[in-house]
């Protein structure tokens, strides 16, 4: 059978790549990586370009985009000093339907955004503008579940093959996320960025390795190690792996290119494809279950045992 997924894309959500690729040599090198896969996509078969964006929180199920032309200017929380970001998106409103009745015959809580005016979040409009710039590809945004766990995460990236399985439809996934995530709480001259600490960068790069080899399910199931290391959220840290691996088909079967990592504010940024391809890189016995419906969180405690 062919793949659904004819690449994946992991890159940061912080707008210097848009907004000042030329205040830093780092932010430049993300932005001549962006333009790069943008012209990958470009010479793809894809149908659809499905968005994964951890700076999109929900915390009452999994939220899906599903106006057909949301317009907006936005402006990022943290660096609105840096301007604005007008936009205007083409969404596959039928793929964004499917796709929440997807995610509820695996048990999941969905529901789909469709207002104007529903604030679209910094990572989702930084990747769109910058990989999809003329609109040619529809997309669909989903939300990162703030309290969603392995098991959720993982059917909810099962749900979005389920979705393109029963349409016919390639997609490019994009997951939008930091690596590590410890920022600088002060100004700093754009110059002078650096990762925050010897530690993240370390980790940064270990993961680079993986993505690298083309090991994204033994990054997946490898997460939560990495989580215990580096200072980040934990809706940058695992969940992304979790659902670009379950969207993808939980394998290490791709070809992966590191095309840029920079610091960005002191968290760590790369922009990252893994190309589906023929042979395996480092099979093993995982240690995480698989899971096919999602029924709730487990009880680990007996209630005989608390008598």
């Amino acid at each position: 059978m062919e793949n659904e997924i004819v690449l994946g894309i992991y890159c940061p959500p912080h707008p210097q790549p848009l907004l000042c690729p030329d205040a830093n040599e780092g932010y430049g090198n993300l932005r001549k990586a962006f333009e790069e896969c943008a012209k990958r996509i470009e010479e793809s078969e894809a149908d659809l370009i499905l968005v994964y964006s951890t700076t999109w929180p929900s915390v009452v199920g999994h939220q899906i985009q599903a106006l057909e032309k949301p317009v907006w200017t936005h402006v990022d929380d943290d660096f609105h000093y840096l301007g604005s970001m007008p936009y205007e998106f083409t969404i596959d409103v039928d793929f964004a339907n499917s796709m929440k009745d997807a995610a509820e015959s695996r048990g999941l809580y969905a529901r789909t955004v469709a207002y104007d005016g529903f604030p679209i979040d910094t990572g989702s409009v930084v990747a769109l503008r910058l990989l999809n710039p003329e609109n040619r590809i529809p997309a669909v945004i989903l939300s990162s579940n703030m309290y969603a766990n392995r098991s959720e995460t993982i059917v909810l990236g099962k749900a979005a093959r389920d979705t393109l399985q029963s349409q016919g439809k390639k997609a490019v996934v994009v997951v939008v996320s930091s690596l590590s995530n410890r920022m600088f709480t002060e100004h700093i001259d754009p110059v002078d960025d650096r990762v925050h600490s010897q530690k993240d960068d370390d980790w940064n790069r270990k993961i680079l390795e993986f993505f690298s080899d083309g090991r994204l399910e033994d990054l997946s199931q490898l997460s939560r190690d990495i989580h215990g290391q580096i200072r980040v959220q934990k809706v940058v840290a695992y969940k992304p792996a979790w659902f670009m691996a379950a969207a993808m088909g939980q394998h290490n079967n791709y070809e992966g290119d590191v095309l840029a990592y920079e610091a960005l504010h002191g968290s760590g940024g790369a922009v990252i494809t893994l190309t589906p391809a023929g042979g395996s890189v480092g099979d093993k016995e995982f240690d995480e279950d698989d899971v096919e419906f999602y029924q709730g969180d487990r009880n680990v405690l007996d209630k005989g045992m608390l008598d």
